[in-house]
Order: C-alpha cells, then structure tokens, then sequence
C-alpha cells in the first residue's frame, strides 16, 4: 500500500496525476466531466494501482450520473495505463483498479451543511440587531433614585401631609363635639338645681303663714 514503501508512494502520486490529466485532455468524455481522482494506492510489488475516484455535484448524488461515469473509466482503463506507463518509465505498470471514493461526497455534504447553519445565523443575527421592542428594552429595569418630593424609602412626603391634615381634621371634630356635651350638661344643670331649690323651698318653714298668724 502507498505509505509504506516510499517508492511505492511516489509512484502512486504520479499515477494520479497522469489520469487526471488524461482525464481532462486525452479522453473528452461527458461522463467524466466532474468526475475527480481524490487518491491513488499501489501495493509494495508494484503490480496493482487502486485509483479512487469522486463525482461532485449533483451529478454525484444520482445513481445514474455514477453508473456512466463507472463504465467510461473501465471502458478508458486502457488508454489510462498506456499513459501511465509512458509516464512514468516503468517496465511493469501496474494494473489499474478504480473504486468510488465515498468520503468526499460524505464530506461535501456535511459542508454544504455547515455553509446553510453558517448562513441562517448570520440572518437571526442580523434580524436580532434590527429588532425593535414592543416595551422597554429591559421591562425588568426599575429606577432606584427617588422622585421630587418622595423621600428615600419609597414613601411621599405629600401622603403625608395629607395624612397630617386628616387628624387635624379628626381633632377638631372631636373638639366640637366635646363642647356641644359641655353645653347640654350646663343646660340641663340649672334644671336640676331649680328643681332641688323647689324641693328644698317645699320644705322650708311658710314664714309669711307663720307672721299672719
């Protein structure tokens, strides 16, 4: 496998290469329009060259696409190991086996993916800055400093005063009616002692009686 003979290797990296551009120049085939060699593997014995290859795009994700694009390149495996071969000097080139590469069109789709999550919020950022409020931007703001003529806890010195003058009102009510009772009881005083007075005269001596007689 490519890696672990360095020879092995750098004829792996020439082989794609040569194909791709074989590809693109030599072959001018509609099936392979978008089709991309990602890799390539040659075994240590330099007898067998694995070439994996992707299709982006739509055309990579319909099954039909795929088919096409698999039977031009087993169709074209000639010509691309002929390339190959002139290429890279070699006396034995080695046989050439094409696989689908799964992973980038995995890969492509996860970043088609994040590009659309990037996208969306960027547009909720976007609507939250040019976002107005229906209230107070924050309805859970109060003012802690006190209003003119509202003393420092929270109570209104006008309350007050109103307060005040209330009592002064109950006062001068209970005033009155205090001395409304001090008149009743005054008047009616002489009343009874005129009555007393009576009873006391009743008992009195007629001196007037007495004298003519």
């Amino acid at each position: 496998m490519a890696g672990t003979n360095p020879r092995a290797a750098r004829i792996a990296k020439l082989i794609q290469r040569v194909i791709a551009a074989s590809i693109e120049t030599q072959l001018h085939d509609k099936r392979l329009e978008n089709v991309t060699i990602t890799e390539v593997r040659v075994t240590n014995d330099l007898q067998l060259a694995r070439v994996f290859w992707t299709q982006l795009g739509d055309e990579g994700k319909e099954q039909g696409e795929r088919k096409r694009a698999t039977q031009a390149l087993r169709q074209a495996k000639g010509r691309l190991r002929a390339a190959v071969g002139a290429k890279a000097g070699l006396r034995l080139t080695p046989e050439l086996q094409f696989m689908y590469d799964e992973v980038p069109s995995e890969a492509h789709e996860i970043e088609d993916i994040l590009a659309t999550a990037h996208k969306r919020d960027e547009e909720l950022a976007k609507a939250r800055a040019n976002a107005q409020y229906a209230g107070e931007e924050d309805p859970y703001w109060h003012n802690d400093e006190p209003e003119d003529g509202e003393s420092d806890d929270g109570f209104d010195e006008s309350d007050d005063a109103e307060d005040a003058d209330g009592f002064d009102g109950f006062n001068d009510a209970d005033s009155e009616a205090d001395g409304a009772l001090i008149d009743d009881t005054v008047a009616d005083g002489p009343a009874d002692g005129s009555a007393v007075d009576n009873d006391a005269d009743s008992d009195a001596p007629d001196l007037h009686s007495a004298h003519e007689a």
